[in-house]
């Protein structure tokens, strides 16, 4: 989606950038792992098939992908982008009934990076920049039955499971906008300033 491709957002621990043709040679080593491709449903791709993987992802109009940084990384290496990078955050609207409504997914790819609270803050950050942005006003999740970390995370932000595969085995939750919801985003993103990408922040 090119509506994000000059934005970056900054927030406490997280900043988020656009995914750009720099950051695919290590997209792509993530993608190497049988583990990620399971929790994302994924396929390997070869090198080349992730350059167009994402040049497809950024003209598409109903995907909206930010990478996903540490924060103090990405400050002592004096932004870089490449060493700072800890996984991705995606928008997904292919639902054509429910055109304001969006799917919602989060990876942390880097084992190291897990459990310091990434991931919540990246979910945050990405649907209040959709909910602002791009006037969605319900969330939904597909999350893998095994994924207890996700499936927890989710739970905790007020998703509720509203089905379950067992074929795939896989559940759905959502989450509506409400007044309420609003505003607690508002509250736990009031620390996230937006930015024109790129950004350098010495200035």
């Amino acid at each position: 989606m090119k509506i994000n491709g000059s934005t970056i957002l900054v927030g406490d621990k997280v900043v988020l950038v656009p995914y750009r043709e720099e950051h695919v040679p290590k997209y792509h080593d993530w993608m190497q792992s049988p583990e990620l491709l399971e929790q994302t449903a994924s396929e390997r791709l070869t090198l080349s098939q992730e350059y167009d993987m994402q040049r497809s992802w950024y003209e598409d109009e109903h995907k909206c992908t930010f990478l996903i940084l540490d924060k103090r990384k990405w400050m002592d290496t004096e932004q870089n982008e490449i060493d700072s990078m800890v996984g991705d955050v995606n928008l997904f609207f292919n639902d054509n009934d429910e055109p304001n409504t969006a799917e919602i997914e989060i990876m942390i790819a880097e084992h190291s990076c897990r459990r310091k609270g990434f991931g919540k803050e990246a979910v945050y950050i990405m649907m209040h920049y959709g909910i602002t942005n791009l006037k969605i006003d319900k969330f939904r999740a597909k999350i893998g039955c095994k994924n207890k970390a996700s499936l927890n995370l989710f739970n905790n932000m007020g998703f509720r499971t509203v089905s379950t595969s067992e074929v795939f085995q896989e559940s759905t939750l959502e989450l509506h906008v409400t007044d309420s919801f609003r505003q607690k985003l508002t509250s736990v993103t009031d620390c996230v300033t937006q930015y024109q990408y790129p950004y350098n922040v010495s200035s």
